[in-house]
């Protein structure tokens, strides 16, 4: 028995008005180099903020240090504060 022939389809392809045009906006550039460094400054600001919170809250000498005992707890929240800051910079970089 002969063999019947196998019929190819012609690929679609839209017209051209009707085909999504790429724009500036669309495209995704790498963002500005300032971006990842405010976002690694704000970490390491906020661990050192933490940091020097923890090793010196028995020892406050320093005049700069003394108001570090004022605050009290409000400590852990600008460290943190710095922390989530450097999240929500962090969710900008590409």
């Amino acid at each position: 028995m002969p063999k019947s022939t196998v019929r190819k389809k012609k690929v679609y392809t839209a017209p051209a008005e009707l085909r999504p045009q790429e724009t500036v906006s669309a495209r995704r550039r790498p963002s500005p180099v300032w971006v990842p460094a405010l976002a690694v400054a704000f970490v390491v600001i906020g661990i050192a903020w933490l940091v020097t919170y923890y090793l010196t809250q028995g020892f406050f000498d320093v005049t700069w240090l003394s108001t570090l005992a004022d605050i009290k707890y409000w400590n852990l929240a600008i460290g943190f504060g710095f922390l989530v800051a450097s999240l929500a910079v962090f969710s900008k970089w590409r």
